[in-house]
Protein backbone atom coordinates (compact mmCIF):
# COMPACT_ATOMS: atom_id res chain seq x y z
CA UNK A 1 0.00 0.00 0.00
CA UNK A 2 1.60 3.34 -0.89
CA UNK A 3 2.14 5.96 1.84
CA UNK A 4 0.54 9.34 0.97
CA UNK A 5 3.45 12.42 0.91
CA UNK A 6 2.50 15.31 -0.11
CA UNK A 7 4.57 16.40 -2.50
CA UNK A 8 6.00 19.74 -4.56
CA UNK A 9 6.36 19.56 -8.29
CA UNK A 10 7.89 22.47 -10.03
CA UNK A 11 7.80 22.39 -13.74
CA UNK A 12 5.08 21.29 -15.48
CA UNK A 13 6.25 20.95 -19.37
CA UNK A 14 6.01 18.10 -21.52
CA UNK A 15 8.05 15.39 -19.19
CA UNK A 16 6.37 16.91 -15.96
CA UNK A 17 2.79 16.84 -16.62
CA UNK A 18 2.42 13.11 -17.43
CA UNK A 19 5.10 12.61 -14.10
CA UNK A 20 3.23 14.53 -12.04
CA UNK A 21 -0.23 12.74 -13.25
CA UNK A 22 1.38 9.30 -12.22
CA UNK A 23 2.16 10.59 -8.60
CA UNK A 24 -1.25 11.66 -7.92
CA UNK A 25 -2.73 8.08 -9.62
CA UNK A 26 -0.44 6.73 -7.12
CA UNK A 27 -2.02 8.47 -3.92
CA UNK A 28 -0.03 11.42 -3.57
CA UNK A 29 -1.02 14.77 -2.70
CA UNK A 30 0.89 17.23 -5.00
CA UNK A 31 0.82 20.83 -5.35
CA UNK A 32 2.36 21.98 -8.57
CA UNK A 33 3.92 25.46 -9.95
CA UNK A 34 4.92 26.16 -13.43
CA UNK A 35 5.35 29.30 -14.49
CA UNK A 36 2.59 29.21 -17.35
CA UNK A 37 0.16 28.05 -15.11
CA UNK A 38 -2.61 26.97 -17.79
CA UNK A 39 0.27 24.22 -19.00
CA UNK A 40 -0.69 23.06 -14.82
CA UNK A 41 -4.16 23.48 -14.98
CA UNK A 42 -4.99 19.76 -16.27
CA UNK A 43 -3.83 18.46 -12.96
CA UNK A 44 -7.01 19.69 -11.18
CA UNK A 45 -9.01 17.19 -13.18
CA UNK A 46 -6.60 14.09 -11.63
CA UNK A 47 -6.88 16.07 -8.01
CA UNK A 48 -3.75 17.94 -8.10
CA UNK A 49 -3.33 21.70 -6.95
CA UNK A 50 -2.20 24.36 -8.77
CA UNK A 51 -0.16 27.05 -7.03
CA UNK A 52 0.53 30.65 -7.83
CA UNK A 53 3.74 30.90 -6.92
CA UNK A 54 6.99 28.31 -6.29
CA UNK A 55 6.80 29.18 -2.54
CA UNK A 56 3.08 28.52 -2.21
CA UNK A 57 4.36 25.09 -3.88
CA UNK A 58 7.02 23.69 -1.30
CA UNK A 59 5.23 25.16 1.44
CA UNK A 60 4.90 21.90 4.01
CA UNK A 61 6.13 19.93 1.83
CA UNK A 62 7.74 16.27 1.86
CA UNK A 63 9.35 16.19 -1.45
CA UNK A 64 10.43 19.05 -3.88
CA UNK A 65 10.97 17.59 -7.41
CA UNK A 66 12.25 20.21 -9.64
CA UNK A 67 11.79 19.38 -13.15
CA UNK A 68 13.14 22.57 -15.08
CA UNK A 69 14.85 23.27 -18.38
CA UNK A 70 18.74 23.86 -16.69
CA UNK A 71 20.06 24.26 -13.90
CA UNK A 72 19.98 28.10 -14.13
CA UNK A 73 16.37 27.92 -13.96
CA UNK A 74 16.44 25.97 -10.75
CA UNK A 75 18.78 28.11 -9.35
CA UNK A 76 16.47 30.69 -10.15
CA UNK A 77 14.04 28.79 -7.80
CA UNK A 78 16.36 28.75 -5.11
CA UNK A 79 17.36 32.32 -5.08
CA UNK A 80 13.75 33.11 -3.81
CA UNK A 81 14.04 34.11 0.02
CA UNK A 82 10.46 33.13 0.44
CA UNK A 83 10.75 29.92 -1.22
CA UNK A 84 13.72 29.02 1.38
CA UNK A 85 11.39 30.30 4.07
CA UNK A 86 8.41 28.37 3.20
CA UNK A 87 10.56 24.93 2.78
CA UNK A 88 9.93 22.49 5.99
CA UNK A 89 13.31 21.18 7.51
CA UNK A 90 13.93 17.51 7.32
CA UNK A 91 12.02 17.37 3.60
CA UNK A 92 14.11 16.00 0.53
CA UNK A 93 15.05 17.69 -2.56
CA UNK A 94 14.72 15.70 -5.51
CA UNK A 95 16.09 17.74 -8.88
CA UNK A 96 15.17 15.91 -12.35
CA UNK A 97 16.45 18.52 -14.56
CA UNK A 98 19.17 18.19 -16.51
CA UNK A 99 22.12 19.84 -14.83
CA UNK A 100 25.76 20.61 -14.85
CA UNK A 101 26.84 18.10 -11.72
CA UNK A 102 29.10 21.13 -10.40
CA UNK A 103 25.47 22.70 -9.97
CA UNK A 104 23.85 20.00 -8.23
CA UNK A 105 26.79 19.64 -5.88
CA UNK A 106 26.20 23.49 -5.10
CA UNK A 107 22.43 23.35 -5.05
CA UNK A 108 22.64 20.02 -2.19
CA UNK A 109 24.91 22.43 -0.05
CA UNK A 110 22.78 25.25 -0.34
CA UNK A 111 19.91 23.19 1.23
CA UNK A 112 22.18 21.12 3.64
CA UNK A 113 22.40 24.53 5.02
CA UNK A 114 18.76 24.77 5.68
CA UNK A 115 18.38 20.87 6.94
CA UNK A 116 17.10 19.73 3.44
CA UNK A 117 18.37 16.45 1.63
CA UNK A 118 19.05 16.72 -2.04
CA UNK A 119 19.54 14.27 -5.01
CA UNK A 120 20.04 14.73 -8.72
CA UNK A 121 18.14 12.43 -10.34
CA UNK A 122 17.79 12.99 -13.97
CA UNK A 123 16.05 10.96 -16.39
CA UNK A 124 16.22 9.49 -19.21
CA UNK A 125 13.48 8.30 -22.29
CA UNK A 126 11.38 11.04 -23.46
CA UNK A 127 7.84 11.93 -23.18
CA UNK A 128 7.55 8.23 -24.04
CA UNK A 129 9.12 6.99 -21.28
CA UNK A 130 7.32 10.04 -18.83
CA UNK A 131 4.10 8.78 -20.14
CA UNK A 132 4.34 5.20 -19.82
CA UNK A 133 6.59 5.98 -16.31
CA UNK A 134 9.38 3.88 -17.96
CA UNK A 135 11.88 6.39 -17.08
CA UNK A 136 15.53 5.55 -16.59
CA UNK A 137 16.06 7.68 -13.21
CA UNK A 138 20.01 8.28 -12.52
CA UNK A 139 20.66 9.57 -8.84
CA UNK A 140 23.06 11.17 -7.35
CA UNK A 141 23.64 11.58 -3.44
CA UNK A 142 23.25 10.19 0.04
CA UNK A 143 22.19 6.83 0.09
CA UNK A 144 19.60 7.36 2.90
CA UNK A 145 18.10 10.16 0.96
CA UNK A 146 18.16 7.65 -1.94
CA UNK A 147 16.07 4.89 -0.17
CA UNK A 148 13.62 7.36 1.37
CA UNK A 149 13.19 8.85 -2.51
CA UNK A 150 12.32 5.56 -3.63
CA UNK A 151 8.79 4.59 -2.98
CA UNK A 152 8.07 8.47 -5.09
CA UNK A 153 10.59 7.67 -7.92
CA UNK A 154 9.51 4.25 -8.36
CA UNK A 155 6.07 5.65 -9.43
CA UNK A 156 8.12 7.19 -12.19
CA UNK A 157 10.46 4.86 -13.27
CA UNK A 158 13.36 3.15 -12.79
CA UNK A 159 15.40 4.53 -10.34
CA UNK A 160 19.26 3.75 -9.66
CA UNK A 161 21.24 5.19 -7.58
CA UNK A 162 24.59 5.55 -9.39
CA UNK A 163 27.12 7.29 -6.22
CA UNK A 164 27.46 10.92 -4.20
CA UNK A 165 25.77 14.16 -5.11
CA UNK A 166 26.48 15.21 -8.91
CA UNK A 167 26.53 11.64 -9.85
CA UNK A 168 23.18 11.41 -11.29
CA UNK A 169 24.05 14.59 -13.37
CA UNK A 170 27.32 13.00 -14.83
CA UNK A 171 25.33 9.67 -15.90
CA UNK A 172 22.79 11.74 -17.57
CA UNK A 173 25.54 13.76 -19.46
CA UNK A 174 27.26 10.52 -20.31
CA UNK A 175 23.47 9.21 -21.75
CA UNK A 176 23.03 12.19 -24.09
CA UNK A 177 26.16 12.20 -25.50
CA UNK A 178 25.51 8.36 -26.14
CA UNK A 179 21.75 9.38 -27.74
CA UNK A 180 23.57 12.55 -29.76
CA UNK A 181 25.95 10.57 -31.40
CA UNK A 182 23.80 7.56 -32.02
CA UNK A 183 21.39 10.16 -33.37
CA UNK A 184 23.88 11.21 -36.05
CA UNK A 185 24.37 7.30 -36.80
CA UNK A 186 20.96 6.61 -37.31
CA UNK A 187 20.95 9.64 -39.26
CA UNK A 188 23.25 8.45 -41.47
CA UNK A 189 21.93 5.46 -41.82
CA UNK A 190 18.61 6.25 -42.79
CA UNK A 191 19.65 8.48 -45.44
CA UNK A 192 21.91 5.70 -47.57
CA UNK A 193 19.50 3.86 -47.49
CA UNK A 194 16.71 6.28 -48.83
CA UNK A 195 18.92 7.38 -51.35
CA UNK A 196 20.19 3.85 -52.24
CA UNK A 197 16.67 2.57 -53.17
CA UNK A 198 16.26 -0.19 -49.52
CA UNK A 199 12.73 0.54 -47.46
CA UNK A 200 14.50 1.81 -44.32
CA UNK A 201 10.94 0.59 -42.57
CA UNK A 202 11.52 -3.35 -43.69
CA UNK A 203 15.29 -2.20 -42.51
CA UNK A 204 14.75 -1.17 -39.45
CA UNK A 205 12.47 -4.33 -38.69
CA UNK A 206 15.69 -6.37 -40.22
CA UNK A 207 17.62 -4.99 -37.65
CA UNK A 208 15.54 -5.47 -34.90
CA UNK A 209 17.07 -7.82 -31.84
CA UNK A 210 20.64 -7.71 -33.57
CA UNK A 211 23.70 -5.36 -32.56
CA UNK A 212 22.98 -2.48 -34.06
CA UNK A 213 19.15 -2.16 -32.66
CA UNK A 214 18.71 0.21 -30.57
CA UNK A 215 15.57 2.30 -28.91
CA UNK A 216 17.00 5.38 -31.27
CA UNK A 217 17.28 3.04 -34.32
CA UNK A 218 13.13 2.50 -34.02
CA UNK A 219 11.60 5.19 -32.44
CA UNK A 220 14.06 8.09 -34.69
CA UNK A 221 14.27 5.93 -36.97
CA UNK A 222 10.81 6.36 -38.25
CA UNK A 223 10.90 9.89 -37.34
CA UNK A 224 13.38 10.80 -39.62
CA UNK A 225 11.82 8.67 -42.58
CA UNK A 226 7.81 9.78 -42.11
CA UNK A 227 9.45 13.75 -41.53
CA UNK A 228 8.28 13.79 -38.23
CA UNK A 229 10.31 16.08 -35.62
CA UNK A 230 7.55 17.18 -33.33
CA UNK A 231 9.03 17.63 -30.09
CA UNK A 232 9.47 15.21 -28.04
CA UNK A 233 13.43 15.64 -27.04
CA UNK A 234 14.01 19.45 -27.82
CA UNK A 235 17.21 19.99 -30.14
CA UNK A 236 17.76 23.32 -28.00
CA UNK A 237 17.72 21.53 -25.23
CA UNK A 238 20.44 18.62 -26.69
CA UNK A 239 22.54 21.15 -27.37
CA UNK A 240 22.59 22.34 -23.79
CA UNK A 241 23.37 19.03 -22.76
CA UNK A 242 26.05 18.81 -24.84
CA UNK A 243 27.57 21.99 -24.35
CA UNK A 244 27.28 20.89 -20.45
CA UNK A 245 29.46 17.52 -21.68
CA UNK A 246 32.02 19.10 -23.09
CA UNK A 247 32.18 21.60 -19.96
CA UNK A 248 32.77 18.82 -17.54
CA UNK A 249 35.06 16.91 -20.38
CA UNK A 250 37.19 20.11 -20.24
CA UNK A 251 37.41 20.37 -16.30
CA UNK A 252 38.47 16.83 -15.94
CA UNK A 253 41.04 17.49 -19.21
CA UNK A 254 39.28 14.69 -21.66
CA UNK A 255 38.84 15.27 -25.06
CA UNK A 256 35.67 14.18 -26.68
CA UNK A 257 36.33 14.51 -30.36
CA UNK A 258 32.91 12.79 -32.04
CA UNK A 259 30.85 14.42 -29.09
CA UNK A 260 32.07 18.08 -30.04
CA UNK A 261 31.19 16.94 -33.54
CA UNK A 262 27.98 15.96 -33.23
CA UNK A 263 27.25 19.20 -30.58
CA UNK A 264 28.87 21.68 -33.47
CA UNK A 265 26.41 20.26 -35.88
CA UNK A 266 23.38 20.45 -33.05
CA UNK A 267 24.70 24.02 -32.91
CA UNK A 268 24.14 24.60 -36.70
CA UNK A 269 20.70 23.08 -36.67
CA UNK A 270 19.30 24.99 -33.62
CA UNK A 271 21.10 28.16 -34.39
CA UNK A 272 20.99 28.23 -38.29
CA UNK A 273 18.56 26.06 -39.65
CA UNK A 274 15.66 27.37 -37.04
CA UNK A 275 15.42 23.94 -35.15
CA UNK A 276 15.20 24.60 -31.54
CA UNK A 277 12.14 23.95 -30.86
CA UNK A 278 12.13 20.83 -33.26
CA UNK A 279 12.50 16.85 -32.04
CA UNK A 280 16.27 15.90 -32.01
CA UNK A 281 15.55 13.48 -34.41
CA UNK A 282 15.92 16.69 -36.62
CA UNK A 283 19.63 16.35 -36.89
CA UNK A 284 18.30 14.23 -39.85
CA UNK A 285 17.23 17.71 -41.52
CA UNK A 286 20.77 18.82 -40.49
CA UNK A 287 22.53 16.28 -42.52
CA UNK A 288 20.18 16.50 -45.81
CA UNK A 289 21.08 20.08 -45.89
CA UNK A 290 24.47 18.82 -46.20
CA UNK A 291 23.94 16.37 -48.73
CA UNK A 292 21.61 18.89 -50.81
CA UNK A 293 22.37 19.83 -54.63
CA UNK A 294 21.81 23.74 -53.11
Amino acid sequence: MTVSSKIAFIGIGLMGLPMAKHLLAAGHQLVAWNRTATKAAALTECGGVVAETPDQAVHGADFIITMLSDGAAVDAILASPELRAALRRGSLWIDMSSTQPTQARAQSARLDELGIAHLDAPVSGGTKGAEAASLAIMVGGQEKAFSAALPVLSVLGRPVHVGPSGSGQLAKLANQAIVAVTIGAVAEAMLLLDKGGADPAAVRDALRGGFADSTILQQHGTRMTTNNFAPGGLSKLQLKDLNNVLSEANDLNLSLPVTQHIRDRFDHFVHQMNGAELDHAGLYLELQSRNSDG
